[in-house]
Formats: structure tokens, sequence, C-alpha cells
């Protein structure tokens, strides 16, 4: 599909439709728009539209469809695979000015928030009624809501919660031709045709632009217990992760944090955390809550296991400042990484029980190729991300051969049962490594199942496949 540049006439049009105060069309004003948290992929947008209600965003879509424009949905920009970048340049489409909680609906348990809404901003509006949203993201912080729903985003405490599927509803989204639907419906059961709200989910903003997100949201633990546990190899503390579910023990949260990792948020944010001498991984493991008397019980049934697999010492963590201080070390280490050294991420996610052959694999395959790696995540889920560190790689090889390595360790990832991304999304940077999993039949179905939704090919342009 050959697109087309947006001349002043077009620009004219597309400021008609929201404004003059919500253009950005200078490479100065449009800078901060050209990137996410992709290592250093870099893409300008042609024009960056900030609309402030449905009917401007349906408004942009119709033109720019008609027009053949390239159309690239914008959320926080805290993305890692490259999803909201405009690659085509073409009009970004930020989403910045939908940040409202439009209601708390406390007797059905649910609530409707605009996609520009901060996630942990939501989190802690339903927490003050008591309430829950589990989806909670290393950069809940920053992070928009229909972000995480365009990625399928995680965190911690999907392992026992579940995952943003399980929690939205139904959505409102304008359709890249620019007619606006609901999705679903605001019920607990959907079996009423295709479920369009699933597709739409982890759809990285190809098939429509999200205006208005209905979530479930669920009764707040009032209890937690934080325990800190060490291990002496990576082996011993993944395969310490199966075991504890096998037990009949699920978490809140089960996070696996390699010894590097912390060393490097420990020098980044100059905490006074005190790191043993022969612990070289470590498993952060939450219980929560009603009834502290299950929690304790849980925690002893670990901790058995804990034992079982050669665990060198526990921390249960008994004050709320020492808690922060923990889930502070993990929540900051992909920042602390990035910070040391020239890196790339991988998004690896594989049955909870191959865990201990991923990792041991990943360092092999970095220990012939030349690379370093620092791996921490969600090991609850099975979910582990990779950090590929240069360390002494040359330039040559780090440019040239990195990618063979990186092939390898999904070519791993996938034997094992698992697959090419967990939460992080395709975007731009894993779409080359597809192939590795998916067949021709999925790439048809899926091309089959955009060009329905986007005829003209104009929403988000070059993602996924």
């Amino acid at each position: 599909m050959a697109f087309n540049k947006i001349n002043a006439e077009l620009l004219a049009a597309i400021t008609n439709i929201v404004g003059e105060d919500a253009i950005l069309s200078t490479p100065a004003a449009i800078a901060d728009y050209s990137h996410d948290e992709t290592e250093d992929l870099v893409y300008y947008p042609e024009v960056v539209a900030k609309p402030k209600d449905t009917a401007e965003v349906a408004a942009l879509m119709r033109f720019c469809n008609q027009n053949l424009i390239p159309v690239t949905p914008r959320g926080a920009g805290t993305g890692l695979a490259g999803g909201a970048l405009a690659i085509h340049g073409g009009l970004m489409i930020s989403m910045e000015r939908f940040n409202q909680i439009l209601e708390i609906d406390e007797l059905n348990l649910q609530a409707t928030v605009e996609p520009g809404v901060i996630t942990e901003i939501f989190m802690n509006a339903v927490a003050e009624k008591g309430l829950l949203y589990p989806v909670d993201p290393a950069s809940k912080g920053s992070c928009f809501i229909g972000g995480n729903v365009a990625n399928c985003s995680g965190g911690p405490r999907v392992v026992k919660y579940g995952t943003i599927r399980e929690y939205v509803l139904n959505m409102e989204v304008v359709l890249p031709t620019g007619e606006v639907i609901w999705t679903g419906a605001n019920t607990l059961k959907y079996a009423s045709g295709y479920n369009l709200t699933q597709l739409l989910i982890g759809s990285e903003g190809t098939l429509g632009i999200v205006t208005k997100i209905v979530t479930k949201l669920i009764p707040k633990p009032t209890l937690d217990a934080l325990m800190l546990a060490s291990f002496n190899s990576n082996e011993d503390a993944c395969a310490a992760v199966s075991a504890i579910f096998r037990a009949g023990v699920v978490p809140s949260a089960l996070e696996f944090m390699e010894r590097k990792g912390i060393e490097w948020v420990i020098e980044h944010d100059g905490l006074a955390f005190d790191l043993q001498d022969g612990a070289e991984a470590f498993l952060l493991i939450e219980a929560d809550g009603t009834n502290q008397d299950v929690i304790f019980a849980d925690c002893e049934k670990i901790n058995e296991v804990l034992e079982a697999h050669n665990c060198r010492d526990v921390l249960f963590a008994d004050t709320s400042a020492q808690k922060e201080e923990i889930w502070r070390i993990r929540r900051t280490m992909a920042v602390s990484v990035k910070s040391n050294s020239i890196y790339k991420e991988e998004d690896t996610v594989v049955p909870r029980a191959a865990l201990p052959k991923l990792i041991n694999g990943i360092k092999e395959i970095g220990s012939r190729y030349g690379f370093a790696s620092v791996c921490y995540g969600h090991c609850g889920d099975g979910n582990l991300h990779v950090n590929i560190i240069k360390a002494g790689m040359s330039d040559e090889d780090w440019n040239n051969k990195l990618k063979d390595g990186i092939t390898e360790i999904f070519e791993l990832t996938v034997s094992l049962g698992g697959t090419i991304s967990g939460e992080h999304g395709i975007g731009v940077v894993q779409k080359e490594f597809m192939p590795l999993k998916y067949t021709p039949v999925h790439f048809a179905i899926w091309k089959g199942i955009k060009a329905v939704f986007d005829p003209n090919g104009i929403l988000n342009p070059g993602k996924i496949f």
C-alpha cells in the first residue's frame, strides 16, 4: 500500500478536526513522540494529533482512511517492542487527553475508564473503595491502561489473579474506517458471536483505537506476606517455581531475579541492601488474602518447598518499609539494567516446569556467542525477561551475529513449549521471529482479520507481521 504524505492542505483539514492547540508538527515538538522505551529506535511521525473525545478520533480515522494516511496510535510511550513507533511517518494519534476514570460501579464490581489513565492512578482509585484491579506492570506509575490492553500487558500478580484478558469486559473502539463500535457487553458471561473484545486485546493498535474500557474489579485483599529466597544457582531457583504450585499454593506474586540484576539496582539507586556472598539467584514470593492464618500456612508450605530445592536463606519482610524496598528492587530492575550497559531485551515465556532448561540454555547460548545476560521476570507465569548485555562482544559481532544468538534463544523457547512474547508484544522488533512459532496458515488468518478491520491498511502498519 502506497501511503500519502501530509501536505499543507491535509494538515489544515486535520487541524480543523481537533483544533490548532491539539496539533504538533515541528521536529522539536514531536521529538518525544518519535521513540518509546524500545532500545534506541527512532521514527518521527509527520504530525501528532491529540484528540479529546471519541468523535474526534472517529473523524481523524475517516479522514486518514479516505486519504491513505498511515496512523499510529500512541499511549504513554512505555512499550518495549516498538508498537507505538510511526515507522511509516504519517499521523500519530496520542491518547493522552483521554485521562478520565468515568465510573467505578461498586454494586457490579466494574469500572469504566478512558485509555489515557495511568494504570497506578486507576489501581489507587479503586483501592480507595476496597477493590482491586490486579494488572500492574512494572511501569504502572507511567503506562496507560489503554497501552496495557493493546499489548496484553501483565505484571507480577497475573500469577494468581489472571491476565488483563480476564479483566476487560467491553470496549468502545474506533475502527480504521471511522465507525465506532462496542466490542461486547458489560457482563461476566459472553456467548453471543465472535468475541471481539478478546480479539482487540493484544492487537497492538492494528485493528482499532480503544476509547473506553469497561473493567472487572475484585475485592481487595487486606493482608499479605513477602518472602525473598536466595539460591546458589539459577536452576535451583527456577526448579522451585513449579514445585510451589504442585504443593498446592498459588502465590499472589512469584518473581525471579539474578544476582547481577540486583547488584545493578543497588548501584543505580544507591540502596543499602545486603547481598549474601554466593547467592546467585532470588525468588520474590508474595502471598495475600484476608485470613492471616491461611497466609502463614501457605508461607510454611512454600518454605518447605524452598528448603527441598537447596534454598540458602529466606528473608521474611516484617515491615511495610522492608516490603517496599524488596518490591522496589524488582520494579526498578529494567531501568537499572538499561542504564548500565548497551543491551537488548527479549520477552520469553514457557511452561513453568521448563524454566530451568530455558535459563540454562540462555546462558549456554550467550557463552557461545560472547554476550552476557541478566534475567528476571514473572517466573510464576513462566515469563522470563532476557536482557542481553554487550559485555565483551565486538561491535561487529553485536551488529551482525547477535541476531543469530537471539534466534537460538527463541528456538529454544519454542522447543520447550513456549512462545515469542509473554507480555511485551511483537511490534517492530519481534516480528521477524514470528515464523519460528507460527505457520503460513496463522499469518493468512491474521492478515485476513486485518483486512476486514482495516481494508486500506492504514492503522499502525508494519507491526506484528
